[in-house]
C-alpha cells in the first residue's frame, strides 16, 4: 500500500462536565484527528490524544502537529508499506511523540482494515465479541457529588469504578464509598500524587480491598514503586511508568507493579501495545486498557485493542455522551445495561465520522504535502 497524503485536524471537543484530576482540570479535549489516504483514494482515521498542556506527559496538541508534519509524515508520504510493523518502523528512529507515532500509525491500521475487509479487532489479533467497561470519576467538589455520580454510573451497569485521588482527598473519599456502596469493584488512580513519605497513608487503603491503586508515585518511576509494593496490599497498577514493551518487562522484573495499564497512545502505537499485552499475558499479569478521553475515532481502537484475550479486566471506555455534546463519530458506541461494549466487526474504522462535525469543531486544518 502506497500512501499519498495527510490532513491533520485539531479538534475541540466541548465537555458537558470539567474533568478533574491530580494533575489540573480540562473543560474541552482538544486532539489531533489523522486522515490518511493511499494512492487508490481509501482513507484511514487516527487519533494523537495529547493534552493542551504537558500535564499527563511532556507532549501537546502543538508538538503532536508539529511532530507529525516535521518528523512523521516525511517517512510515510509516498513510500510503499505491507504492515503496521514496517510502517511504525519508518519513523521508530524519532525519540519520543508517542501520541503523534500512535495516531499516525492507526490511521494506517484503519487504511488497512479497509482494504484487507477485516475488522481492527481481527487484524489485532482480538477473541472477545463484547468488552467489559468501568467508569473513571475525576476529582469532584464534594464527596457526595463524587458518591451520587458512582450512583448514576453503577445503575448504568458499569463493572467497576474508578476514582481520582489525591493528598487530602483519599482516605475519607474511599471511605464514605465504601460505606455508601459496599463491595463493588473499586479501584483508585493517584496520577503520581504521592511519594514514599506517604507510605502511611497509602497503607490505610489496603483495609478497603480496593482492585489496585494507579500509578501512587512518579510518572518516570519503578524503582520507588517496588518498594512501595512490598510495603501495601493494595495491588499496584502502572500507567505512566510504563512506554514499552521493555519498560513493562523491567517493572515485572523487579515487582514493581501486579497489574499494567495500556493506553495505545501513551505507548506509541498498537504495535507496541499488542507486544505489552503479549508480555503481560504469557506472565499471568493482568491488563486492561486506558483512555485519554478521546473521541469516538480514538476510542474505536481502544475498543478493538481491548478484545485482546489478555485484557481481563474492565476498560475505560465510557460513551461519548457522558463526557461530550457531541462527538464525531455518529452513532457513537454504546454501553449496555451490563457494562459492555460490542466489538464492531465491519471493516475500517467500524464507526461513521461526521465530516460535518468534526469541520464544526476544527480550530486549525494541516495537509500534508502543503
Amino acid at each position: 500500500m502506497t500512501i499519498q497524503k495527510a490532513e491533520l485536524f485539531i479538534v475541540d471537543l466541548p465537555l458537558i462536565h470539567p474533568f478533574t484530576t491530580s494533575f489540573g482540570t480540562i473543560d474541552k479535549r482538544s486532539s489531533v484527528i489523522i486522515k490518511l489516504f493511499n494512492t487508490d483514494g481509501n482513507i484511514g482515521w487516527g487519533e494523537a490524544p495529547a493534552l493542551p498542556l504537558p500535564l499527563y506527559n511532556s507532549e501537546t496538541v502543538v508538538t503532536t502537529m508539529i511532530a507529525l508534519q516535521q518528523y512523521l509524515l516525511p517517512f510515510t508520504i509516498g513510500k510503499s508499506f505491507h504492515t503496521p510493523q514496517e510502517f511504525a518502523t519508518s519513523y521508530a528512529h524519532v525519540k519520543g511523540h508517542n501520541f503523534a507515532k500512535h495516531g499516525l500509525e492507526c490511521a494506517f491500521w484503519c487504511l488497512l482494515s479497509s482494504t484487507s475487509g477485516k475488522s481492527l479487532s481481527t487484524l489485532f489479533g482480538g477473541t472477545r465479541k463484547h468488552i467489559g467497561v468501568g467508569e473513571s470519576i475525576g476529582i469532584h467538589k464534594a464527596i457526595n457529588l463524587t458518591c451520587d455520580e458512582i450512583s448514576l454510573r453503577l445503575s448504568e451497569g458499569y463493572q467497576r469504578i474508578k476514582v481520582k485521588i489525591k493528598l487530602d482527598w483519599d482516605i475519607r473519599l474511599v471511605d464514605a464509598i465504601r460505606k455508601k456502596f459496599g463491595d463493588i469493584p473499586l479501584m483508585v488512580d493517584a496520577n503520581s500524587a504521592y511519594t514514599l513519605k506517604d507510605v502511611k497513608i497509602l497503607r490505610k487503603l489496603d483495609s478497603y480491598n480496593l482492585m489496585m491503586i494507579e500509578q501512587p508515585l512518579g510518572d518516570t518511576d519503578i524503582i520507588d514503586h517496588a518498594t512501595l509494593q512490598k510495603q501495601i496490599q493494595t495491588p499496584i497498577c502502572l500507567d505512566e511508568s510504563i512506554l514499552s514493551a521493555d519498560d513493562a518487562r523491567k517493572a515485572i522484573e523487579i515487582n514493581a507493579c501486579k497489574i499494567i495499564n495500556i493506553k495505545p497512545g501513551r505507548v506509541g502505537g498498537i504495535v507496541e501495545s499488542i507486544k505489552i499485552h503479549d508480555f503481560c499475558n504469557k506472565r499471568s499479569i493482568p491488563v486492561w486498557c486506558g483512555g485519554m478521553l478521546e473521541s469516538g475515532i480514538g476510542r474505536a481502537f481502544n475498543i478493538a485493542l481491548a478484545s485482546l484475550p489478555g485484557f481481563s479486566l474492565p476498560a475505560d471506555m465510557s460513551p461519548s455522551s457522558i463526557f461530550y455534546k457531541e462527538d464525531i463519530i455518529n452513532p457513537t458506541y454504546a454501553v449496555d445495561n451490563k457494562g459492555f461494549i460490542a466489538v464492531p466487526t465491519t471493516a475500517g474504522l467500524g464507526f461513521s465520522v461526521d465530516e460535518k462535525r468534526l469541520k464544526r469543531y476544527t480550530s486549525q486544518q494541516y495537509s500534508f504535502p502543503g
